[in-house]
């Protein structure tokens, strides 16, 4: 297993230098890599042994590979093998493959590290690699997003290095273990970097806008996979230190809320579906022990939603309502929408059933709201009128994908939402069914009679560059105080 998991952690990384020698083979090489993580993931699954390799042991360099890193491997998988077919007929250039392949490589490397300090080496390949597929059209607009974005990502990095580096002072080692003993600033400081990173609460709000203005196939990635790089460690290290799991909760939940918050004002399809992302995470955070099984649903059902929002003639939804898109298109949508607003019958029932359960005072009332929000979040597009008419591939903006391509893609992630609705099969009880149909129908119900009609907005001030850095420290406060009680 060792050799294996180290030929696959290094091969990504010789594969997208490789490209450039062959960039004939850009598209088989970056979907061969893809295909092969799906493998790998599986194969975690599948044993459920934990497996943990020393790299540096003196130093508590450490990767480890169990079921929980196998779903998010398996998600990575998935999403970026869709991207690849969705991206397949267009005139992406070798250099675009060859960064989706190095990012491929750094998410994956994210959730198996187990120490502080390759992590960190993880992220910032994943900031680079990020901040290159938003600039890719080398559009001003995409260049200043991606450029906000890296200012963002290094100042997060930074208070997390420090963090680290305390950490190691405490305990000789990086090990994510270490951060129950380490001193009150090493976990802000640590927390404060991943809660960024993981766009997560008022520190997250720098997502919507990357999101939104990101390539749609980049845009996919982003919410389908890349976002949780800095959620999984939060994730282990909740699992692993028990007095850090209340903490990561608060924040959790706080994002829940204001994730449906922002996008129920959204006009955007985008927009909406990136601020539902920053609501997703929380319900990531909020149940630890649930998080691999939500994050493969958000991921398929997310990515899937971005590249149907692609391939709308708009991205606004009052001009959506006047003009109705294809029937398939329609159902495409549908589905993945039903799936995160957790309709029985695909993989987003089980898994929000399997978050909620156990959720007890002020965390179920929040999460259940939430879930409510996220089914009114979801009837915005599950209201929109649709056409028997075949879909007319002139409707569509361009750049886009050819329709085989799209629904080669479409197929990929919505196959795996039913597919992966078989292993939640113990979630199907009349209690969970009844809560499931009723969340739906409520939501749908005050989409329907009041947010259908009426446009609310509130101010995006707090999504400016500097706003964003006072956010940041606002929550250092926060996590200093929440720590020391």
């Amino acid at each position: 297993m060792s050799p294996i998991t180290i030929g696959w952690i290094t091969l990504p990384f010789f594969l997208g230098f490789s490209i450039y020698l062959l960039p004939r083979l850009a598209r088989h090489l970056a979907l061969g890599m893809a295909l092969l993580s799906g493998g790998y993931g599986f194969y975690c699954l599948l044993d459920p042994a934990t497996v943990t390799l020393q790299l540096l042991g003196n130093f508590g360099v450490t990767l480890m590979i169990d079921s929980l890193s196998g779903f998010f491997i398996l998600t990575n998988a998935v999403v970026t093998a869709a991207v690849i077919l969705y991206c397949w007929p267009t005139d992406k250039s070798a250099f675009f493959f060859t960064q989706v392949v190095i990012l491929h490589g750094s998410v994956n490397s994210a959730f198996i590290c187990a120490d502080f300090i390759s992590l960190y080496v993880a992220l910032e390949v994943i900031s680079i690699a990020t901040f290159l597929l938003i600039a890719y059209s080398r559009a001003d607009r995409a260049i200043w997003v991606g450029l906000r974005y890296l200012f963002i990502s290094n100042t997060a990095m930074l208070f997390y290095l420090i963090g680290a580096v305390l950490v190691y002072q405490s305990n000789h080692s990086f090990a994510f273990a270490g951060l129950g003993r380490a001193p009150t600033e090493a976990i802000a400081l640590i927390v404060l970097g991943l809660l960024t990173k993981g766009g997560i609460f008022v520190s997250g709000l720098w997502l919507p806008l990357t999101h939104a203005e990101a390539e749609t196939p980049v845009s996919a990635l982003l919410s389908g996979v890349v976002i949780k790089a800095g959620v999984f460690p939060l994730v282990r290290c909740a699992l692993l230190v028990e007095d850090l799991a209340p903490v990561v909760t608060v924040f959790g939940a706080g994002a829940a809320l204001l994730g449906v918050g922002y996008a129920l004002v959204e006009t955007d399809t985008k927009r909406l579906l990136a601020s539902s992302t920053l609501s997703q995470m929380g319900f990531l955070l909020v149940a630890p022990a649930a998080a691999g099984t939500y994050a493969l649903t958000h991921g398929l059902a997310k990515a899937a939603l971005f590249l149907i929002a692609g391939n709308l003639p708009s991205r606004s939804f009052q001009s959506l309502r006047q003009n109705p898109m294809g029937r398939s298109l329609w159902i495409a949508m549908a589905i993945a929408a039903l799936s995160i607003a957790g309709m029985p019958l695909f993989a987003g029932f089980g898994a929000k059933a399997l978050t909620l359960k156990g959720l007890v005072g002020w965390r179920a009332i929040a999460l259940n709201g939430a879930a409510v929000g996220t089914a009114i979040l979801m009837s915005k597009f599950l209201f929109l009128p649709s056409s028997s008419w075949p879909d007319k591939g002139d409707s569509l903006p361009s750049p886009r994908a050819r329709p085989a391509e799209l629904w080669t893609a479409l197929g990929l992630l919505l196959s795996g939402l039913v597919v992966a609705n078989g292993t939640s099969l113990d979630s199907y009880t009349g209690a969970n069914l009844v809560k499931a149909l009723g969340t739906l129908g409520l939501g749908g119900l005050i989409y329907y009679f009041t947010l259908q009609t009426v446009t609310l907005r509130i101010p995006r001030g707090a999504e400016t560059l500097e706003h964003l850095i006072g956010a940041m420290s606002l929550m250092l406060a926060a996590l200093f105080w929440m720590v020391l009680t």
